[in-house]
């Protein structure tokens, strides 16, 4: 399971069942409001709640009925290759039941669920109820070369009369020539009856020059492969020096090898060399140790020893270490990484399942306190790092040198994160050079993953109706980072194109003139009774809308978590039974006219 579980409580009867269960695997208990005593977390509303956290990956116990779980879920499924876990135990603790996920380690915690509390385990995998086995998820350590195969196999045994296993034993199944299970370092053929698995014995150890073509490290990777005997699914990493940890060929040969790249310091690599079969100075000279593929692929495999050393090609290098067993526990550090997320306006339901899964990977969440709070059960139990509002260069900055340590790092903005939000400084802190206050060259080889939001405009036009149904734009009235007069220039321009106008920070404590200036620019160009739609704390239990004529526009009713939608002059207020609805057209009605007209005109000729 790539994330740690949480069990879910929803009334007294079951409380006992669920702490038992929390306390047996170390996991967090997640209650129902008013109707369950203790909890780490509450949360008002179950459906959502657990709809929010299967989104994110995270495997959920309920002590409930399935029903609800199922319920909550259904919307969300996909496929059984990425759902999470997703289990049902009852109030009394007596049956456990893996609702979904079996093969995902939902069939492996329910047995150990049952062990903890005495509960019987209700596994309806035909695999694991026949043979006590998951034929596509083998131990930790071992690689399946053929997934696709699985089913096949399965199936083959479950009707014929057991399996031939050739090498070492991986499953304890009847024997019998059903199906081969072969276990093997080398290449072998595969089958729909035939399944491979590779002992992940071999540390990749790798080095290239800047820039180098990825397909010259994979094919040297492959020559390397060749010469050791082994298929790719035998390699349990790809190692290399920190200063690496960005380059494009080393990252696509990891995720070509669906294995994880790992980075040492040179000092680390350095403690290497008496290991080392082909030492170079020229190489100490230039990154401060002796060997940089040999001595990776002997630092991630410390009781290994060379089974191919350092290959070399014009831009490449590469080496193999076998270690004794399989390699199930990673030396070194990740490349680290940054996720810029926009969590949306605020309410989970707006919330992209990117942005919540992105969230649940990460090891520490940096960002303003409001935003993380936002996220409810995402963010329990993670480091966080709370920056107040004014401190965004110090808040970005910080996020970044934590991902250079090698952590995934989420920072946390609302809305869209590329809209008026962190992503375009985090980039900037990027670009500057050593002089200009920027950051750290680790910092600069992280990896950045940016993931949109809905953005505050969007969720106001959601809520108006149509107002972006034509051209619009957005312009923040906050002279704190752009000169004044840009602002007036801009509200000029805006205001002739006669775009759809959305003001971003328009008042603040202390500026309170400039919307009353945008105010009188745009009537200028736009009749008086241009709608306009003020939308505060959008997807929040105090949401608050309403509307306005331009020229009723007042800047006391507007304040810092309010977004201002200005129509154009073809905007328009439709009164609906339901009630005011905004709206811009596209020109529809003109094409119709348009249509008609010549459809008459043809009638005529």
């Amino acid at each position: 399971m790539a994330l740690d579980p949480i069990v879910l409580c929803l009334n007294r009867a079951g409380e006992p069942t669920a702490h038992l269960i929390a306390q047996a695997l170390g996991a967090p208990v997640h209650g129902r409001e008013t109707r369950v005593d203790q909890a780490d977390v509450f949360f008002a509303n179950a459906l959502d709640h657990i709809r929010t956290l299967f989104a994110a990956g995270t495997p959920v116990i309920g002590v409930c009925a399935s029903g609800i779980l199922i319920r909550a879920v259904a919307p969300l499924l996909v496929d059984k290759s990425i759902d999470p876990p997703l289990l049902s135990v009852s109030d009394d603790g007596a049956i456990v039941i893996p609702l979904l996920g079996g093969h995902r380690g939902a069939n492996r915690l329910a047995a150990t669920i049952g062990d903890a509390i005495g509960a019987t385990a209700a596994v309806t995998t035909a695999g694991d109820v026949a043979l006590g086995v998951a034929l596509d998820a083998p131990p930790v350590g071992y690689c399946l070369a053929n997934p696709e195969d699985a089913k096949t196999a399965m199936a083959a045994l479950l009707s014929g009369d057991g399996a031939t296993c050739l090498g070492a034993p991986l499953f304890d199944l009847p024997k019998g020539t059903a199906a081969t299970i072969e276990v093997t370092e080398k290449p072998a053929e595969t089958g729909p009856e035939r399944l491979v698995y590779h002992p992940q014995t071999f540390a990749l150890g790798v080095g290239c020059a800047r820039d180098a073509d990825p397909a010259e490290l994979w094919d040297n990777v492959q020559a390397a492969m060749a010469e050791a005997d082994i298929a790719p699914g035998a390699i349990a990493s790809v190692n290399t020096l920190d200063l690496k940890a960005d380059e494009p060929a080393m990252n696509q040969l990891a995720e070509r090898l669906g294995v994880p790249l790992r980075v040492y310091s040179a000092a680390e690599l350095e403690a290497e060399a008496p290991r080392l079969a082909n030492p170079s100075d020229v190489v100490f000279a230039e990154v401060g140790c002796h060997g940089v593929s040999e001595g990776a692929a002997l630092a991630a495999a410390p009781d290994g020893a060379l089974a191919v050393a350092k290959r070399k090609t014009a831009n490449t290098t590469c080496a193999l270490v076998r270690n004794p067993v399989p390699i199930t526990e990673h030396a070194g550090r990740s490349r680290g990484r940054l996720s810029i997320v926009g969590i949306g306006p605020g309410q989970a339901t707006w919330r992209t399942p990117e942005v919540s899964k992105l969230v649940a990977d990460a090891e520490e969440l940096v960002g303003y306190g409001l935003y993380i709070d936002l996220l409810g059960p995402l963010g329990y139990g993670k480091a966080r790092s709370d920056f107040p509002l004014g401190g965004e260069e110090a808040r970005c900055r910080y996020a970044l040198e934590k991902a250079a340590e090698g952590r995934n790092v989420a920072l946390v903005c609302s809305g869209d994160a590329g809209i008026y939000a962190m992503g375009a400084l985090v980039f900037e802190l990027l670009d500057r050079g050593a002089d200009e206050l920027g950051v750290s060259d680790a910092a600069k080889r992280v990896d950045i993953v940016c993931s949109p939001g809905v953005s505050a405009l969007q969720g106001a036009a959601a809520r108006a109706g149509a107002p972006l149904g034509h051209d619009f734009c957005a312009i923040s009235l906050s002279d704190l980072l752009t000169p004044r007069e840009d602002i007036i220039k801009r509200l000029h321009a805006a205001a002739e194109g006669d775009f759809v106008i959305a003001f971003y920070n328009p008042v603040s404590q202390r500026r309170r003139t400039l919307l009353a200036e945008a105010r009188d620019i745009l009537l200028q160009h736009r009749p008086p009774e241009t709608p306009v739609m003020l939308a505060s704390s959008l997807g929040r239990p105090e949401e608050y809308i309403r509307y306005r004529r331009l020229d009723a526009l007042e800047v006391d009713e507007v304040d810092m978590l309010t977004v201002v939608l200005i129509g154009s002059s073809h905007s328009k207020l439709a009164h609906l039974g339901e009630g005011p609805r905004m709206y811009t057209p596209r020109g529809y009605a003109r094409k119709i006219d348009g249509d008609l007209a010549q459809a008459a005109k043809e009638g005529q000729g």
